[in-house]
């Protein structure tokens, strides 16, 4: 199974310093964030209840 990146879309599979959480908001949706896209603040949104970090 592939595991991208919810803002870049990215291949995370094997990237050190990816990270894996659920929704701050609705807990509900994993939100995966690659080590670039965490860096530059770039955001995401959860599909399940719209939220939009990072805050």
């Amino acid at each position: 199974m592939v595991t991208v990146c919810s803002s870049c879309k990215r291949d995370i599979s094997n990237l050190k310093g990816s990270v894996k959480f659920l929704c701050p908001n609705c807990g509900k949706t994993e939100i995966v964030r690659c080590i670039d896209c965490r860096r530059r603040g770039v955001r995401y949104k959860c599909p399940e209840c719209g939220f939009e970090g990072p805050n």
